[in-house]
């Protein structure tokens, strides 16, 4: 059953792939009189004895979203199989990949507590994803492509989530790459649209040295990639000769590029080139959550690496700081979102440094709910806006788009924190161990975590209040087509604003603490927990009363501010210009050594001169050789005259 629920979408990925776009592209000639028909509406009609068989968007709306939902039906039944079993994990092997002597690598799937939390999300909040998708893209020419592609990354991604060795996982870690490549590139017509799909495989690359070092230094010390089995081996102590520490900062480096975290956080935001769904899909409910995965998987090597955990929640807390700072100023509204989930991603690390794995994995849940609501809503936004991606250009759609305004206030609730809200429980869970727990929880790291968390409801409620609320700024002309999403787009929408309001109620942690254990409290702590709660819920409200005050109105306030404050502005609207030092110091320095030693000196000097060389060397000798051929038999005579006389002279001389 676990290889038929990676299966099923790689199945998808085919049936779109070949028929839905090669035929509408009129590439197979399949059809009654050999070849496709197209009749009117874009779709292929393909003879058939006893009747014709419409392979068109009917046909990739079926295949593209079903076998994602019967996936998704699949873990759930898998889930009732673990219960059943007193959740003992289960183990099953598709096939013996390669093998050499005593060892082989085989294709096999693990399915524990944690896997199922982590497939119920891909499959679940993907296969919604793919229903909105249905709606969004229902006019791109591109339709059959696009499902394709989220077919291919949901396949990649269950690989990773249910692979139990860390080689299954690397395959399915570089699957979503290049699916996430294809997406962020999907209308590369664009130039800046195929730059951006380029600019984040290349980042994850960088990160990915690091993963294959880490794996490399793993098999050479226990001769197996099964994660169950290194974790084991760390727990007990038993044949451990290399130190956790460095393998845990080898995958740490892996996670980082994946789940966008300094310094390799540069890919993310410009992601948001990809349609909508894209961003909703892989850059906030499933691919950029891997690496917390990851770390999670691997809890057993960081339980006992102090010094690599120290470094994960350090980076995640100052990731999370960071980004904040610069999504208060955007003025995209995929971008705000965009930088918000990077944001995200680091309080998720901060909570796996300090030992809360289980609660690192709770807040990928509730943040795939709201963040997956939020990135669609805003495609709803832009759909009903022809594209407009500017919140300056917007304000007053909450009566003209009311579906749309009420599920994304919902989630902007959530993810602010204001209770009783899924995001409110799993960030104050963040919070409350960034501070007590025994495993490197601290009051600075709490207090970077909060302010955090205040910018983020102030953020998330001025994207809100400027998008939705105040008077309009839209053109008459944009203004008089704005209009509601269908209902494939605004029944998703409500789905995931249900799950915004009630996932947090799910006990996650608790779940997973057979598995995952939470850190111990040192008992002098068990007090200050009610007035963090309380403050935490006061930080929430603080930041939307700080929105309100600022942008209400004709947002007059926020314009002063901004303009008192300009150069901190540009800093920030410029997202500190790392982009400029990145081009500066590496970019640039990259492409002169590759023009001046690379092209001119080594390829064109060296292998072009010395091929070029001999090619001329050859051609000289040659022209001197061809004036003897003169096709004159007289001068020819002459030669052989002289060519006797020369033998006879020599014989005679020598013998």
């Amino acid at each position: 059953m676990l290889t038929l629920i990676v299966l099923l979408p790689l199945l998808g990925f085919l049936l779109n792939g070949v028929l839905a776009t090669q035929l509408g592209a009129g590439l197979l000639p399949l059809g009654r009189r050999g070849a496709a028909s197209a009749p009117q509406g874009g779709q292929v009609t393909l003879g058939r004895p006893g009747g014709d068989l419409l392979v068109g968007k009917r046909f990739v709306i079926v295949v593209g979203c079903g076998l994602p939902i019967l996936a998704f039906l699949l873990v759930v039944k898998s889930l009732f199989d673990l219960q059943a079993g007193g959740y003992t994990p289960i183990i099953e092997t598709a096939y013996r990949w390669a093998t050499f002597g005593r060892s082989s690598f085989e294709i096999a799937f693990y399915f524990d507590r944690l896997t199922a939390v982590m497939a119920l999300i891909v499959t679940g909040v993907g296969s919604a994803i793919h229903i909105y998708s249905v709606g969004y893209m229902a006019h791109d020419k591109s339709f059959g492509r696009f499902f394709a592609y989220l077919n291919l990354f949901l396949f990649f991604m269950l690989l990773l989530v249910l692979g139990r060795s860390l080689l299954v996982l690397f395959v399915g870690w570089e699957g979503v790459g290049l699916a996430s490549y294809l997406l962020i590139g999907f209308w590369f017509e664009d130039l800046a649209n195929a730059r951006a799909g380029k600019k984040a495989f290349v980042v994850n690359r960088i990160g990915d040295a690091g993963f294959l070092l880490g794996m490399f230094v793993l098999y050479q010390a226990f001769g197996t990639l099964n994660m169950d089995v290194i974790n084991k081996a760390f727990a007990d102590g038993v044949g451990v000769v290399v130190p956790a520490s460095l393998i845990g900062i080898l995958l740490f480096i892996g996670a980082t590029g994946k789940s966008a975290q300094i310094p390799l956080h540069v890919w993310l935001p410009d992601a948001m080139a990809g349609p909508t769904p894209v961003s909703a899909l892989i850059h906030a409910a499933t691919m950029v959550t891997a690496g917390v995965y990851l770390v999670a998987r691997m809890s057993g090597i960081y339980a006992v690496a102090p010094e690599a955990s120290m470094v994960i929640a350090v980076v995640g807390v100052a990731t999370a700081f960071f980004a904040a700072t610069i999504a208060v100023v955007q003025t995209d509204i995929k971008k705000v979102l965009a930088y918000s989930t990077v944001s995200q991603l680091g309080l998720m690390f901060l909570a796996l440094g300090v030992g809360a794995y289980g609660v690192a994995i709770f807040h990928v849940m509730t943040h795939a709910f709201f963040k997956a609501c939020l990135f669609l809503g805003a495609g709803s936004v832009i759909h009903a806006l022809g594209g407009e991606q500017d919140i300056r250009k917007m304000g007053g759609l909450a009566r003209k788009i009311p579906i749309t305004f009420v599920t994304f206030t919902i989630a902007t609730a959530a993810i602010a924190g204001i209770p009783p809200l899924a995001g409110f429980f799993s960030k104050d869970e963040i919070l409350w161990y960034a501070f007590a727990s025994s495993r490197g929880g601290s009051p600075v790291l709490w207090f970077v975590a909060a302010v955090t968390a205040l910018m983020t409801a102030f953020y998330m409620f001025r994207l809100l209040w400027l998008t939705f609320l105040g008077k309009s700024r839209m053109s008459h002309e944009v203004e008089h087509h704005v209009h509601e999403s269908p209902l494939s787009m605004t029944g998703v929408l409500m789905l995931l604003a249900l799950l915004s309001a009630v996932g947090g109620f799910i006990a996650l942690p608790h779940f997973l603490e057979p598995q995952l254990a939470l850190p111990v409290i040192p008992q002098d702590l068990h007090h200050f927990e009610t007035p963090l709660l309380v403050l935490s819920v006061v930080i929430a409200f603080t930041g939307l009363a700080g929105a309100w005050f600022f942008f209400s109105g004709s947002a007059s306030r926020a314009e002063a501010v901004r303009k008192r404050m300009g150069g901190l502005h540009r800093l920030l609207s410029g997202k500190y210009f790392i982009d400029e030092l990145y081009e500066a110091a590496i970019g640039r320095p990259l492409v002169w050594v590759s023009d001046h030693v690379f092209l001119r000196l080594g390829d064109r000097r060296l292998l072009d001169g010395s091929l070029n060389g001999l090619a001329a060397l050859g051609q000289r000798s040659a022209g001197v050789l061809s004036r003897v051929q003169t096709g004159n038999l007289h001068l020819y005579a002459w030669f052989v005259l002289a060519g006797i006389i020369g033998a006879l002279l020599w014989s005679w001389h020598h013998v």
